[in-house]
């Protein structure tokens, strides 16, 4: 079997940022995704839903037989913008399903490759979020995850030669940061970041190919804030 590299959410955005990095570094790349990637876009692509458990389960289990996931990005995720009073059972269980039980499932359906070639890469999109973001908290709470989980995994794959890291990037200015906020609330969140712009896909991008590098294989368990200085706090000049 080939060695591929499985990437969830890889139609739009960040997703299809890393899919295309990583495609054009030779890895051979097949998209997860419930969304269909634009024509022409590199690797394979399979349609799964991941907050349907079962049947995500099953179609990866037919992709770890058609390819050796060696790596795995993490990056499928959805966002439900609520104050906390108006949380819906069904919105938190959406939300909950895709950006952690999917990134399990997809975790789970790489570890016999990995384990057998005693090498792999495992890279989670988790978010500047972590730190608290009005309005996020499902959210937040899902980007925590999977950072604790990140931690946890390197722990328990380390002396299978595997690594597990996260990444979290800042605002990045895709079509759904767009359509999460409103121009005013883009405007303060420029203001807030020391290098005064949006992160582009493409520098979440770069972050995960350096984790996912066979060089890299002495760095797990670690989290990189790609956000333009935002987590350090902006101050005033003295």
């Amino acid at each position: 079997m080939p060695d591929a590299t499985l990437v969830t959410g890889g139609s739009n955005g960040i997703g299809r940022a890393i899919v295309r990095r990583l495609a054009g570094e030779g890895h051979t790349v097949v998209n997860v995704d419930i969304a269909e990637p634009p024509a022409g876009s590199p690797g394979h692509f399979c349609r799964i839903d991941l907050a349907d458990k079962a049947r995500a389960r099953a179609e990866l289990a037919k992709l770890a037989g058609e390819f050796a996931l060696t790596r795995v990005v993490n990056n499928a995720g959805i966002v439900r913008a609520r104050p906390v009073e108006q949380v819906t059972a069904e919105e938190f269980d959406e939300v909950v399903a895709v950006n952690l039980g999917g990134a399990i499932l997809a975790t789970q359906a790489a570890l016999p490759a990995m384990r057998a070639a005693r090498f792999g890469r495992i890279v989670n999109i988790s978010s500047r979020a972590v730190q608290g973001r009005p309005h996020r908290t499902v959210y937040s709470m899902t980007k925590g995850g999977l950072l604790a989980m990140t931690r946890t995994w390197a722990l328990e794959f380390a002396a299978d030669g595997i690594t597990a890291n996260a990444i979290g990037p800042g605002p990045v200015d895709t079509e759904t940061f767009r359509r999460n906020n409103s121009p005013a609330i883009v405007a303060n969140v420029l203001a807030a970041i020391p290098m005064k712009r949006l992160a582009v896909a493409d520098d979440v991008a770069q972050a995960a190919s350096f984790f996912l590098d066979a060089r890299s294989g002495f760095i797990t368990g670690q989290m990189l804030h790609v956000c333009g200085g935002q987590t350090l706090g902006l101050q005033p000049a003295a």
